[in-house]
């Protein structure tokens, strides 16, 4: 059982407390893997002494690092950072790492084929298998046998694994009869369509492909530019394809930004948030070396550096990643809202394989009685709670902004890229439909589908791999404060 009650606890004013309440058999593991990831734990209370202690109370004493500067409370909710690393990293990380390689989970359909509906598909490295046409962008005749290098590079490192059974593709044509379908949050591909293909998630995990530069750049800046609720006339800090205006730009930006209304708000931090865990994605599965035949890949820590270190950033790091622990809390409570969903009988994680189907379920059943265990959710009932009709309005424009996202997403030049990017945007566009649609899951019968509300396998492929991936990223940022402690 997870608290975040402080009790027993004392501790200097430099020392974030954390309270364990009468932890599981697993307790005892649970305290050295702190003590050798550097954590200092003091036992106490009552009973048999400090050793039996242990059986009640873990006060964690978690040092608060400058490092970052990433603690304490989040905006516009009431958890804490300290809180949400030790929950996801002990009791999520490991269940959701099992749940994402089931066979219902690990394969995902998308349409790489579609084209951008916003400007010519001329980014770097660009189009499926990043076919290089032209590179660099801006002119072929600045090629040079660098550049080149470096195109063909990205080329092989986003191209996607296509590797499929002849068993997994009859597979697939039994699950789309079982599938049913229905209207959406996000512009998803047509599942029907000859050009959408199943994606061995396994085979393509997600990490550095060499795509970067204008290109990439581009895809943001429309994302945040057009899509935020955002007037032209105030820049995002740090945008490369913005005027130069120093520090009036920030200052600018986040008066804009505080003057909002809390929807708003929220749904520059959820964007925020899910650039900031395909960072860390990318920074943590770097390619270190290709030598002698073998890629080797893992953390860079100079490009995490220059992603997110305050120095770095002129401060910009710390609210990056603070938006990714706000996302890890929107998705968080969709999966706490959808539970009773999945917790019919008649629900299955269909595959064909009745041993197969049953374990999938009852891993992700673990998932949710996990996430039930904690106690500081978002209260989303603060959204859309003003007067009826302008509600409903915002709500509207809310889901406009983000299915607008989804489309933005075949604008991504790189295949392996676009695949991780339409799966973590659908994911997040269908925590909203959830959260979004309380009343219909309230309402579900507990013996018969309803046609009030209902989640398409794409849909929970994506639900669990976007979680998958935030849940991750936080596992990532504790993997890279150790290896930045080693370096100092």
């Amino acid at each position: 059982m997870f608290s975040s009650l402080h009790w027993g606890c004392s501790a200097a004013p430099q020392v974030k407390r954390i309270c364990l309440i009468n932890l599981t058999r697993q307790q005892l593991k649970l305290k050295s893997v702190l003590i050798r990831s550097g954590f200092r734990i003091t036992c106490t209370g009552s009973g048999n002494g400090g050793a039996a202690a242990v059986l009640d109370v873990l006060c964690i004493f978690v040092f608060l690092s400058a490092l970052f500067q990433l603690t304490g409370v989040l905006d516009d909710c009431f958890c804490d950072v300290e809180s949400i690393d030790v929950f996801n990293n002990f009791n999520i990380y490991p269940l959701v790492q099992k749940l994402t390689e089931r066979d219902y989970f690990r394969y995902y359909r998308v349409n790489l084929k579609r084209p951008c509906p916003f400007w010519p598909d001329d980014g770097h490295c660009s189009i499926k298998d990043c076919h290089v046409e032209p590179c660099p962008e801006y002119s072929q005749a600045a090629n040079t046998m660098s550049d080149m290098t470096e195109c063909e590079q990205a080329k092989e490192l986003g191209a996607i694994n296509s590797t499929l059974s002849n068993q997994s593709k009859e597979a697939f044509a039994d699950w789309a009869r079982h599938d049913d379908a229905q209207d959406h949050f996000c512009e998803l591909d047509d599942e029907t369509s000859p050009d959408a293909d199943y994606v061995d998630l396994l085979l393509n995990p997600e990490r550095f492909t060499g795509y970067k530069g204008p290109s990439a750049w581009r895809v943001w800046n429309s994302i945040y530019e057009e899509n935020c609720f955002k007037p032209r006339s105030v820049y995002r800090p740090l945008n490369p394809l913005a005027p130069s205006r120093g520090e009036s730009t920030a200052n600018s930006f986040y008066k804009w930004l505080e003057g909002l209304c809390l929807e708003k708000r929220v749904f520059y931090r959820l964007i925020s948030g899910l650039h900031s865990s395909i960072n860390i994605h990318l920074c943590a599965e770097y390619l270190l070396d290709e030598g002698w035949g073998r890629s080797v890949w893992g953390p860079n820590i100079q490009e995490f550096r220059s992603r997110f270190d305050p120095a770095e950033t002129k401060g910009e790091g710390t609210r990056r990643l603070k938006n990714l622990y706000f996302l890890y809390l929107i998705e968080l409570r969709a999966l706490y809202k959808v539970a009773p969903y999945f917790e019919r009988a008649f629900v299955n994680l269909y595959t064909g394989n009745t041993q197969e189907d049953s374990t999938t379920k009852d891993l992700l059943l673990q998932v949710f009685n996990e996430i039930k265990s904690f106690p500081m959710h978002f209260d989303e009932k603060s959204m859309f709670a003003g007067h009826k009709m302008e509600a409903k309005t915002l709500k509207e424009e809310f889901r406009l902004h983000f299915k607008n996202i989804s489309r933005i997403m075949d604008c991504v030049g790189c295949s392996k890229c676009r695949v991780w990017g339409k799966l973590q945007t659908q994911g997040l566009g269908t925590a909203l439909k959830i959260l979004f649609s309380e009343k219909e899951i309230k309402n579900l019968p507990e013996h018969s589908p309803s046609k009030g509300f209902q989640l398409t396998r794409q849909e929970i492929v994506a639900l669990m791999n976007g979680f998958g991936r935030l849940s991750t990223s936080i596992q990532q940022l504790h993997n890279f404060r150790l290896l930045l402690k080693e370096k100092r």
